[in-house]
């Protein structure tokens, strides 16, 4: 029998193919996806006028939708991601600062920045070099030209500085 009319095959075969997949795959969806896609490409491959090439309808029908239901499950070995869905995506905690974070954050950067600002040029420059670009000390040192203590001791006193002024702010 050739494939000639795809909206026949489609109406008769159609649920049954739905099954058929939704069993093998254990996803209503992908199933109904893939079931669709089996008519798509039936319908190309009559439409390259290859009707009379298929001796059994059914059988044929059957063979494509398993071939594209293996092509999905490797697909979804290669990327696992895309198979996760919207439930599952649900559970995965979301660690993005609220918005009352994010202000209360700036405005303890702001607090700093300017506790900085009140500080020697040199032992600022040291403190941002450590702290905030990831230096050494011994980095530090080597840059300026300085002593590691002499690093040591800028930071300390930029620290106790910041936290002093951070106390006297709370009070």
């Amino acid at each position: 029998m050739a494939i000639t009319d795809i909206r026949k095959l489609f109406l008769s075969h159609q649920r049954e193919l739905h099954i058929y997949l939704t069993r093998l795959l254990r996803d209503t969806d992908t199933a109904m996806d893939l079931t669709q896609e089996t008519f798509v490409r039936i319908s190309e491959h009559i439409g390259q006028g290859k009707a009379n090439d298929v001796i059994h309808a059914r059988s044929y029908l059957y063979r494509v939708a398993h071939n594209l239901a293996i092509d999905y499950v490797r697909a979804q070995k290669r990327n696992p991601i895309s198979g996760t869905d919207d439930k599952n995506l649900e559970l995965i905690a979301n660690n993005a600062p609220s918005p009352e974070q994010v202000v209360g954050e700036q405005s303890e950067l702001d607090f700093v920045e300017r506790a900085l600002g009140e500080l020697p040029e040199k032992t600022r420059n040291i403190f941002i070099l450590v702290r905030v670009d990831g230096l050494t000390y011994r980095q530090t040192a080597e840059k300026l030209k300085i002593s590691d203590s002499s690093v040591q001791k800028h930071v300390a006193r930029a620290i106790a500085h910041i936290m002093r002024r951070m106390r006297d702010n709370q009070s």
